[in-house]
């Protein structure tokens, strides 16, 4: 069992950055692949980064692919992701996920409830 709780969602303008952390409890975060997704308003959940147990492997939507970088510390027992370049097309709620592998949110056991990032123009 693993909860996640985010943090570090906030207002920004276009161009600035922020870096939203995922902390977990539960023993079996060090073994779990995690994620993160984003969700608009109206919109479907869709894929941001995913990062791999060790975190020696990582993949990116193509919208954020040289913007956004997803890293993990194990000891900390907590997930990162770092935003930079930002657009308000990235205005969402980010959700982190674990125990999972891919884009598909259905394939991620876990979440948290997510935090809210709005980019101004």
């Amino acid at each position: 069992q693993v909860q996640l709780v985010e943090s570090g969602g906030g207002w920004v303008q276009a161009g600035g950055s922020l870096r939203l952390s995922c902390v977990a409890s539960g023993h079996t975060f060090s073994n779990s692949n995690m994620g993160w997704f984003r969700q608009a308003p109206g919109k479907e959940r869709e894929f941001v980064a995913t990062i791999s147990w060790s975190g020696g492997s990582t993949n990116y939507a193509d919208s954020v692919k040289g913007r956004f970088t997803i890293s993990r510390d194990n000891a900390k027992n907590t997930g990162y992701l770092q935003m930079n370049s930002l657009k308000p097309e990235d205005t969402a709620v980010y959700y982190c996920a674990a125990a999972g592998w891919g884009s598909l949110p259905r394939a991620y056991d876990y979440w948290g409830r997510g935090t809210q990032v709005t980019v101004s123009s």
